[in-house]
């Protein structure tokens, strides 16, 4: 597993952070451009995730078709020219333009889909944690060298630094990331709109966009407020982003081990939207930096929470046959908030307050809330490995959510609250030594 997942999970990891770098202060650099106001800087912080949003699932669907791989690298490559032109930018519209071109290569969906077929289902949370350990941290040197090297070398450098990871990653993939395993489905392919009604994948969509659009509104308030509302030193931003990753890392290491492996992920899910309320209320009613500084702390420990569990959940409700395409429509959710956080975040700073803000998105979050309650717990969905066995037997049965066969292994993926092991086992006429 290990071997499988470290290379993608780096790619991946490396990915979110040509993305996360510039977060922390594009919006004050944006407004040193060429024809910048707030409203056009939160528009540049969201505008890649537009592209993102609109090619996730194309993405998806044809690395189901053509391969991970190549789909990836084509992804990657892509990437490499936007972060290029926003290097090269001196106004407010072609940096607008290199963000929607970095958006346009949309291979998150692609890496999670891969890291699905290389990793057993049983193995498969802890990859899942294992990738999304990988981009908090991502996540939480962005936030550190951002402040550091945009002030030291300007904005440009980030993109650069970006490129070099990127040309290296397509390397990796190549020489580093196993074969892609040969899947035989067994069920047909489910019809695109019956799966974006699919009710658990709905609702880890709308968690997924939820997640991502507080995430860039965050980022619009944070660096604005601080700096020019607060009189916070805007070089010692790096501070409290440090500050508040090291709890952030201590919140992402205890839910990446109570998560999956503990059976707690949706209890987490809910503590990380109870933490962001909290956050966005002492946003929009602090009156001086340092209480501002522990809304950040919490918003972050609500975000590190999130992140290592994520994938692992929206996961365990796709099928294998459509993997690529389900984890890209989850993406895309993601995607269209950060795209909705970065421009109604500066609309709202802009037009309005920090205040109105804060509580436009306390009150969202609450009823994100009470939508999560509804969510199935991810631990009933189990797996069963067998060989030599006829699972057509099993068509029609309630209680079976998926079965494939991998590299000559058929596996049996069941909802353990409507039917046992041990009645599945019956329904096959297998004996128990079988079982793998």
């Amino acid at each position: 597993m290990i071997r499988s997942v470290l290379p993608l999970g780096f790619i991946a990891a490396s990915r979110f952070f040509g993305l996360f770098i510039i977060l922390p202060v594009l919006s004050l650099y944006a407004l040193e451009l060429d024809g910048a106001n707030e409203f056009l800087a939160g528009l540049t912080i969201g505008a890649y995730a537009i592209t993102q949003m609109i090619f996730q699932v194309p993405f998806g669907s044809l690395s189901d078709r053509f391969g991970r791989k190549f789909m990836m690298c084509v992804g990657l490559i892509i990437f490499i020219i936007g972060s290029f032109i926003c290097a090269m930018a001196s106004d407010i519209y072609i940096m607008l333009l290199g963000r929607l071109l970095q958006g346009c290569g949309a291979v998150g969906a692609v890496a999670t889909a891969m890291i699905s077929d290389l990793v057993s289902e049983d193995k498969r949370s802890k990859a899942m944690a294992m990738m999304g350990g990988m981009i908090g941290i991502a996540f939480a040197l962005s936030m550190v060298l951002s402040p550091l090297l945009s002030r030291e070398f300007g904005l440009s450098s980030l993109f650069y630094l970006s490129i070099i990871i990127t040309i290296f990653c397509i390397f990796l993939l190549f020489s580093a990331v196993p074969k892609e395993p040969k899947i035989h489905h067994h069920d047909p392919k489910i019809p695109l709109m019956q799966l974006l009604s699919q009710k658990d994948l709905a609702i880890m969509n709308l968690t997924n966009l939820m997640q991502k659009m507080l995430m860039s509104c965050a980022f619009v308030a944070i660096p604005i407020v601080l700096v020019k509302s607060l009189g916070y030193e805007s070089d010692n931003l790096w501070i409290v982003y440090l500050i508040s990753m090291i709890f952030g890392f201590i919140a992402m290491g205890m839910a990446g081990f109570l998560g999956d492996a503990k059976g707690h992920s949706k209890k987490l899910l809910l503590i990380g939207v109870a933490l962001f309320i909290a956050s966005f209320i002492g946003f929009g009613f602090s009156n001086s930096a340092l209480s501002f500084i522990i809304s950040v702390i919490i918003f972050f420990i609500g975000f590190n929470i999130h992140e290592p569990i994520m994938q692992s959940c929206a996961s365990k409700f796709a099928k294998a046959s459509q993997k690529g395409s389900a984890l890209g429509i989850f993406n895309s959710f993601g995607y269209l908030g950060s795209f909705l956080g970065g421009a109604m975040g500066g609309y709202l700073l802009h037009s309005y307050s920090i205040t109105i803000l804060a509580i436009v998105l306390a009150v969202a979050s609450a009823i994100w809330l009470i939508v999560l309650l509804g969510l199935n717990d991810p631990r009933i969905f189990q797996t069963m490995r067998l060989q030599n066995t006829d699972i057509s037997k099993l068509e029609n049965i309630d209680g079976i959510v998926d079965r494939y066969n991998q590299n000559g292994q058929n596996i049996i993926k069941f909802n353990s609250t409507i039917i046992s092991q041990d009645e599945i086992i019956s329904i096959l006429g297998v004996k128990d030594e079988k079982l793998r």
